[in-house]
């Protein structure tokens, strides 16, 4: 067998036996939680829907897999991304953040849309319908300035 072969067969070898090594899913079953940010402020149906289909697929404790997840290593990559969205802002675990914390993540939460750089452009790619539109971006902002809320001044 040649070396080519050989190393053809290795590597498919792998990609086969890493299939087996799966991460764990990020699903809680519930989309709301005790601890979901609505339970900490009142927050308008339009915002709130705009939430839940943009931002808490990443930023909450319930994600919505689709097909290529089942494929290694891609579900790996995106469990890592769902690990690290989820320690910047979790939607779901809200109420349980500190003041501080919870008016500095509303703080960022403006300035991610507002700059847009979130969602993710490689979350993009793929779902061109999570694209925060500007009447997101304009009500998810009138909603902010309504809460009770004192923002750091840079």
């Amino acid at each position: 067998m040649s070396t080519t072969k050989k190393v053809a067969f290795s590597l498919l070898a792998v990609l086969v036996i890493i299939q087996f090594f799966r991460p764990a899913k990020n699903i809680s079953g519930e989309i709301i939680t005790a601890n979901d940010i609505s339970k900490v402020y009142a927050i308008p149906d339009n915002v709130h829907q705009v939430l839940i289909s943009k931002c808490y697929d990443c930023h909450s404790n319930n994600t919505h897999y689709p097909w290529y997840y089942n494929i290694q290593p891609v579900a790996w990559w995106m469990s890592a991304h769902v690990d690290e969205g989820k320690e910047e802002l979790n939607f779901s675990e809200f109420k349980s953040y500190p003041e501080k914390r919870a008016n500095h993540k509303l703080e960022e939460l403006s300035e991610a849309v507002n700059e847009g750089w979130m969602p993710l452009d490689s979350y993009l790619w793929i779902h061109h319908e999570a694209k925060i539109t500007e009447e997101d971006r304009t009500a998810i902002n009138a909603w902010i300035k309504t809460l009770p809320v004192v923002f750091e001044k840079h």
